[in-house]
């Protein structure tokens, strides 16, 4: 009895390992394959052969959790049924030859830890419905040619650490709801079009350790307040135009010395302060 009662498990384990991912998820699957030239990718899906074994798809029972087709020869758009597979964790798409644009029903993806578009040829503005993905963490969309402003609902990801969206045209200024996501550790914001102020709010960055706005247009004051973010080891601020005194820890920590541009455009070093030791009270 003993043996029968281990053979049937044994049978049920097999028969949930071979378990067919549902029609929605592998009718979605079908539809990136052909959306984006799947007959073209360097590493092609045998469409004949179970999902389990298709080239950079993760499961969890007849589930899809993860998509990562990095760097894999993808033309075409990413098509708006991809926010029909809720049970997805991760979906990395970066450096292919995606355009078109984001998918706005991104709020479908409640269970998303991290998403990766970057490196690729999407244009149009980020969805603000990206504010409704609770669990995000890791947010990539740098190297596109994304427009428009950052949405203020990014503030509501309680547990990004890493935003990266530079070297697109994204303008406006950074919104003040950025300065309350305390887990940020990795803020990439560099080579866009943003103006406006750093703000003083930038201290409740207690985990930041990598600041980049280089190439902006932003000015004003440099937050004295980013003397006091203990975990910055990283920082690349210049090439904006930021004005004042600094100190000579913060000189050092960007990596070009705190170079700005003056308004006649000319490249210019900010003042640094001699005396390290006094206090130094913002303006703001």
């Amino acid at each position: 009895m003993k043996n029968l009662f281990t053979l049937l498990l044994t049978g049920l384990a097999s028969i949930t390992m071979m378990a067919e991912v549902s029609v929605s998820d592998k009718t979605v699957l079908l539809k990136l394959y052909a959306a984006t030239d799947g007959a073209n990718w360097n590493t092609k899906w045998d469409l004949s052969s179970p999902i389990s074994t298709w080239y950079g798809v993760g499961l969890e029972g007849d589930k899809v959790v993860s998509i990562n087709l990095s760097d894999n020869n993808l033309v075409g758009e990413i098509p708006s049924e991809i926010v029909n597979l809720i049970d997805l964790k991760k979906l990395d798409l970066h450096k292919n030859g995606i355009s078109g644009v984001i998918p706005s029903a991104l709020e479908k993806l409640k269970e998303l830890v991290v998403l990766n578009l970057s490196f690729n040829r999407l244009t149009g503005t980020i969805p603000s419905s990206i504010g409704e993905m609770n669990n995000l963490v890791d947010l990539e969309l740098y190297m596109n040619r994304l427009s428009g402003e950052l949405p203020a609902q990014i503030g509501n990801l309680k547990h990004l650490e890493t935003l990266a969206v530079f070297n697109n045209e994204l303008e406006g200024q950074i919104p003040s709801s950025l300065y309350e996501v305390k887990t940020l550790k990795v803020l990439l914001l560099n080579s866009n079009n943003l103006d406006g102020k750093l703000s003083t709010s930038v201290i409740n960055l207690k985990n930041l350790e990598n600041l980049s706005l280089f190439e902006n247009k932003m000015d004003g004051q440099v937050p004295f307040e980013l003397e006091k973010l203990n975990n910055l080891k990283e920082m690349n601020i210049s090439y904006n135009q930021f004005s004042g005194l600094i100190s000579r820890r913060l000189a050092s920590l960007d990596t070009l010395n705190m170079t700005m541009l003056n308004n006649e455009g000319v490249a210019v070093l900010l003042d640094v302060a001699m005396d390290l030791e006094r206090t130094i009270v913002s303006e703001e």
